[in-house]
């Protein structure tokens, strides 16, 4: 017999009626899908999505069944859930609450990103020789992200705190979702285009495999390969892996080391300054002390030649000495031998003659002495020298 339900009836009420329909009616269920969103809390509950390309189911798997399970399933795997369907009363929410879980091969997302993988490996997109550097101090930064969520807020916290000049450049995107992906391609171009960025940080937060799709999609691998500038990539966390993480420059486990990596820390330069101003301290220090060292050996050095310049000037002064003795001997000595010399030309010297009484006839008054009669003739003119003076005389006459 049919019972009219009351007219009204409370939330509680209604969410208790459908719980009774729902696990009196559907005790044991098989459902194969793949599991999205897999959390393991401290607990030891496993809490996960199950889904398809249409629907997707809450699951719950209690530590007490899953402590069976050789190791916890994957997000993007496919499974069999066996177990009962039921309602959280609490949030009015429908799950499955799994007896037993079983690997059923790889889910679409999965083998769509390892077949991308494996299409962009062999083109050598991969490859960290085509892979850009950093530059050690960027002046600007282009960062490709969600302008809600809490990536940004980390990333300019971090960058604040680490390089508070820094010039940022955000690019706003959907990060999940229908057209997320050729948001964020967009995006890289357009930075990358403009020029003014230095380096780019493209991410979002953590999530399930499919909330992470967009950077698995091959249209964002493209735009961060043609970037002209380095790009890091800061997807999720660091236990996740997305194909933009292995086109990308740099991966960044997360969007904060991201901001660590592009940016480095005031302080740490400052340290780096005061290592680099000890090591300049120490090593002028040591050229000094070198230099000094040399100084010291070439004074000792100047001093042995002073000495020997001083003695090398007594020599000389001894030597000049000796020289100007011997000088002044070899000069007495000729004045000497001169002075007899003299003495004996002069002895030999006509003029003496003439003072005895003798007299020197000559032709002319150029002195041309007579040798013969024959050289004059009666009447010539002779010029006849004494000892005190000179006669002019005339020939008479010539006897032989």
């Amino acid at each position: 017999m049919f019972v009219k339900p009351p007219e009204h009836m409370t939330v509680s009420q209604l969410v208790e009626l459908i719980r009774e329909l729902v696990e009196d009616n559907f005790v044991t269920v098989s459902v194969e899908g793949e599991v999205s969103n897999l959390a393991r809390p401290s607990s030891g509950h496993w809490y996960f999505t199950l889904k398809d390309s249409r629907s997707q189911l809450r699951a719950v798997m209690f530590r007490g069944r899953n402590r069976l399970i050789d190791s916890p399933p994957r997000d993007g795997q496919r499974v069999v859930c066996r177990g009962a369907l039921s309602v959280y009363s609490a949030r009015g929410e429908l799950q499955l609450v799994v007896d037993e879980l079983d690997a059923a091969g790889v889910g679409d997302l999965q083998q769509a990103f390892q077949e991308l993988k494996g299409r962009l490996a062999a083109e050598g997109l991969f490859d960290p020789s085509r892979k850009k550097s950093l530059p050690a101090f960027p002046r600007t930064v282009g960062i490709v992200t969600s302008p809600t969520g809490a990536v940004i807020h980390d990333i300019l916290n971090v960058l604040r705190r680490r390089a508070p000049g820094l010039r940022l450049l955000l690019c706003p995107v959907k990060v999940q979702g229908q057209g997320a992906a050729e948001e964020i391609a967009a995006a890289i171009d357009l930075l990358s285009r403009h020029g003014e960025s230095d380096v780019l940080v493209v991410g979002r937060g953590g999530g399930s495999l499919e909330d992470l799709w967009a950077f698995n999609e091959e249209v964002v691998a493209r735009a961060i390969v043609a970037s002209r500038i380095p790009v890091i990539s800061a997807v999720g966390h660091e236990v996740d892996v997305t194909i933009s993480d292995l086109v990308a420059d740099l991966r960044a486990p997360t969007p904060s080391a991201a901001a660590e990596l592009v940016a480095k820390s005031r302080l740490e330069l400052e340290a780096h300054l005061d290592h680099l101003q000890a090591r300049l301290q120490s090593y002028l220090r040591q050229t000094l002390d070198l230099l000094g060292a040399r100084l010291d050996r070439y004074e000792l050095q100047l001093k042995g030649v002073e000495r020997e310049f001083t003695a090398l000037g007594q020599s000389v002064s001894q030597l000049q000495r000796r020289l100007e003795m011997a000088m002044e001997s070899r000069m007495r000595h000729l004045n000497e031998r001169l002075a007899g010399n003299c003495g004996r030309l002069d002895a030999l010297s006509p003029l003496q003659q003439l003072a005895r009484g003798y007299a020197i006839v000559s032709r002319d008054p150029a002195g041309h002495g007579l040798r013969s009669i024959a050289e004059v003739e009666p009447g010539q003119r002779l010029w006849i020298r004494l000892s005190d003076g000179q006669l002019l005389s005339r020939v008479e006459e010539v006897e032989g």
